[in-house]
């Protein structure tokens, strides 16, 4: 058998591991739930593909994110590695063949979305499976007291009665104490379980915080300042496309990027950004994920997070290749305030979220006391237009049903075409005489796609085009046609969001939801959006710190390099230069109360920095005091 190292450079090319990969790995191959706490970057997948490599029989990959989910199953067969997944969206057909595929494939990994595992499809066919690792990708999700809360998570525990002996790797990048024990908890982690945490110092990353009249002429500087690949994270789809326009108007490639292009697009955009083409990717947090790209030099949070987690994860994109990088926080003091007011506004009233219910319910046309495991294309725009319902008390109304477990809703879904034949090889070859001009079609895609007989595959139908030289649209309806004759099982790629009922419609009496859980998700919202207020306005201890402390993952020493350490750097003040500030302090006030203001004209050669260092020292030593008014005068002076 080969030895985790062998496997590390056999299929992903590199000498040794980073830190705590490998003993991370070491407690899986020793059968140890684990749970692992490695930042953005960090290398959480090799975590479990190393292992599950080392070790017979399957691992079973749970990820929310089909994007995601997508990446990871083409990296590994990329690396000769077997790999395939299911999620919402597939036919019933295609999850079954899969299924069957598996068990009588030799697949390494299997990634599922987590409300899959529920299905009796693949319940079925768990027990034929030989699974030896199960690996919950975003482990942060199964809390409900966490920042991403999705209930089918809280679920996979049962798992464990259908697999027992098999261990279990959660990972995530960012968990506060309480969501890790969440974690722990709720994945019925044994005793002898394992936790690692890695240290959130990154001594190569310069956090700073700006509040400026003008975002714009201050991103400019930024960006002009910094050379090189940067990320601007932004709260809007139109912010990211104004502000692309910005940056191109003053001579810097950008582009946007955001869950409303088609999938094509986005694909484009991140391509040219990940080969340099496009400098700057100005966009929301749809981006990102599961994007390995070393060399960001700056990551801007041009409008607020509403939490240090979804911060930390994005601005520790900047600097993955060592070299020194930045995350920049731009923010305004009315930002800060409507963050403090958006709780009441996440979190809706009940009386109003059951009125969304209901009215969705009436768009889809579910009748009460049906539609169970049904899924719809969802347009929320077309459905608050209809029904006059402002879209943002549709979103958090729509966010609290899939909370409490009764839908599901993907925004940013994506299915890509994909196609299985659904006769024998003869009986193929029988229709091609009989219909020679499909011929071209089929002999394309049996030489283009390996498997494409046996399993549902997925297909590009513009590079098939280009294969067989015939047109895009011609082939599409050739595809159609085989469809219609019972050759191939034919799915179009998807792009609308999919709403996924999870329970039948309720009754307007019986309409119910867990209050107190609720209301504890709105108090853990408003402690959150504390951390990142007391994040912003902190002027004194260091960036690091304040990230590591809230993560309970305190650090000794400064980083240095934040705002705060520099500002703390460039105030060292010499007994000298301190003993002439505070002599000029003494002049000026001699026998008198003097405003603030007037004290600072009066010392223009002087830093205020360095001033109120000194007036604050002095104010400690009960020599001098400031009045409410903000004048200054000798301590006890009448």
């Amino acid at each position: 058998m080969e030895t985790t190292n062998q496997i590390l450079k056999k299929y992903w090319g590199y000498d040794s591991f980073r830190s705590l990969q490998e003993d991370i790995i070491n407690a899986v191959l020793e059968g140890k739930d684990t749970l692992a706490l490695l930042p953005t970057g960090g290398g959480k997948s090799i975590c479990f593909q190393v292992p599950a490599m080392a070790k017979d029989g399957l691992c079973l990959v749970i990820s929310p994110l089909i994007a995601l989910m997508k990446d990871q199953v083409e990296n590994l067969q990329k690396r000769a590695i077997p790999a395939i997944a299911i999620y919402s969206g597939m036919s019933f057909f295609e999850v079954k063949k899969t299924l069957q595929n598996v068990i009588h494939g030799h697949y390494k990994f299997l990634y599922v979305s987590p409300e899959r595992l529920e299905t009796n499809l693949f319940l079925e066919h768990l027990a034929s499976m030989d699974i030896s690792l199960i690996a919950v990708d975003e482990a942060h999700c199964i809390s409900q007291w966490g920042y991403d809360f999705r209930p089918p998570y809280t679920r996979i525990a049962s798992l464990r009665e259908r697999l027992p002996g098999v261990p279990i790797l959660a990972l995530t990048a960012s968990a506060t104490k309480e969501v890790q024990d969440d974690i722990c908890d709720k994945l019925a982690f044994k005793k002898e379980a394992k936790r690692f945490q890695q240290s959130f110092e990154r001594a190569n990353l310069s956090y700073s915080v700006f509040n400026v009249a003008s975002k714009q002429n201050k991103l400019l500087e930024i960006l002009n300042n910094v050379k090189g690949s940067a990320i601007v994270y932004c709260k809007s789809r139109k912010h990211t496309k104004d502000i692309a326009e910005l940056l191109t108007m003053n001579g810097i490639s950008a582009n946007n990027y955001h869950a409303g292009l088609s999938s094509e697009e986005r694909n484009k955009r991140q391509e040219s950004w990940i080969n340099n083409t496009t400098t700057v990717i100005t966009c929301t947090n749809a981006f990102g994920m599961g994007i390995d790209k070393p060399d960001v030099r700056v990551v801007v949070h041009y409008d607020v997070p509403d939490c240090l987690e979804n911060y930390y994860q994005e601005a520790g994109r900047a600097g993955r290749d060592g070299k020194k990088s930045y995350a920049v926080l731009l923010y305004s003091d009315k930002e800060i305030e409507d963050l403090k007011l958006q709780s009441d506004i996440r979190f809706p009233k009940e009386a109003e979220i059951k009125k969304v219910y209901t009215a969705f319910m009436n768009y889809l046309q579910v009748a009460a006391g049906g539609g169970e495991w049904t899924n719809y294309d969802f347009d929320m725009a077309e459905f608050t237009s209809a029904f006059k319902i402002n879209i943002l008390n549709a979103t958090y109304a729509i966010k609290a049903l899939e909370q409490e477990d009764i839908i599901s809703y993907n925004e940013v879904f994506f299915k890509p075409s994909t196609l299985t034949f659904t006769t024998t090889r003869e009986q193929l070859e029988e229709f091609e005489k009989r219909l020679p001009q499909y011929e071209p079609l089929i002999k394309g895609l049996l030489r283009s796609y390996e498997g494409i007989l046996d399993f549902p595959t997925i297909i590009y139908e513009s590079r098939l085009a280009k294969f067989i030289r015939k047109k895009q649209d011609e082939v599409t309806q050739q595809l159609i046609e085989l469809k219609q004759q019972g050759i191939v099982d034919y799915a179009p790629q998807k792009e609308k969001p999919q709403m996924t009922l999870l329970q039948n419609r309720m009754y307007n009496d019986s309409f119910t939801i867990n209050l107190e859980n609720f209301l504890k998700r709105k108090d853990t919202f408003e402690i959150r959006v504390a951390a990142i207020v007391n994040y912003i306005g902190e002027t004194v201890v260091c960036r690091s710190m304040v990230i590591a402390n809230y993560f309970n993952a305190p650090i000794s020493k400064r980083c240095g390099i934040c705002d705060n350490c520099l500002k703390e750097k460039n105030l060292k003040l010499s007994k000298e230069e301190f003993d002439n500030i505070a002599e000029n302090i003494f002049k000026n006030i001699k026998g008198r109360s003097l405003p603030i203001k007037e004290l600072l004209t009066n010392m223009k050669g002087i830093s205020k920095d360095k001033l109120w260092k000194v007036i604050d020292y002095l104010q400690s030593e009960k020599e001098v005091e400031v009045s409410k008014d903000g004048s200054i005068s000798k301590y006890n002076y009448q």
